[in-house]
């Protein structure tokens, strides 16, 4: 599934840096893979071979319409659907979201905190994280009260685990090594 998903989404990107629209292709790929992943009705009426492919196209293109999606969007979908691939859609969108942010030099990351960080906390974050990183850092903040205190960061496959859970868990291990 990787794989196709990734084929698809370096074929967008190839077209949207030949016509310096990446980046407006990859937010008109995540909205349509949203609503997608959101709406479980249009999932259903999508994937349903009981509705003729020509009912589904209809129903696939005023979704797109409605979204205001390109027509290079449109016809990704389309292409999906046809081929009976629409479920790679938000696979898809989220290979596109990576390409698109190393082309324009950012790097996401997911920071988990008890409760929302306030602005400060949140710029000394970025900052050390673009030092850290040497590229401009999108943050995706989350609250989890299960972590008891401190942050927890992911960058791609790197975690910087800060957490009063982990470092409870780490004390417990040594005192009971002992």
């Amino acid at each position: 599934m990787g794989s196709l998903a990734r084929r698809y989404a370096r074929a967008l990107m190839a077209i949207g840096i030949e016509a310096r629209s990446y980046e407006a292709l990859g937010r008109e790929v995540e909205r349509l893979a949203r609503a997608y992943s959101e709406h479980a009705e249009l999932r259903e009426a999508l994937r349903n071979p009981l509705f003729p492919l020509s009912q589904r196209k209809r129903v696939l293109e005023e979704v797109c319409r409605r979204l205001a999606v390109s027509r290079t969007v449109l016809h990704l979908a389309l292409l999906l659907l046809e081929r009976g691939r629409i479920d790679f859609l938000p696979d898809i969108a989220r290979k596109l979201r990576e390409l698109v942010d190393a082309e324009a030099g950012r790097v996401r990351a997911r920071v988990t905190a008890v409760r929302p960080l306030d602005i400060a906390t949140e710029v000394r974050i970025k900052t050390a994280l673009e030092k850290l990183t040497g590229r401009t850092v999108v943050l995706d903040k989350r609250e989890d009260p299960s972590i008891l205190g401190g942050i927890v960061t992911q960058i791609g496959d790197v975690v910087y685990d800060g957490s009063v859970l982990t470092r409870l868990a780490s004390l417990r291990q040594h005192i009971v090594g002992q």
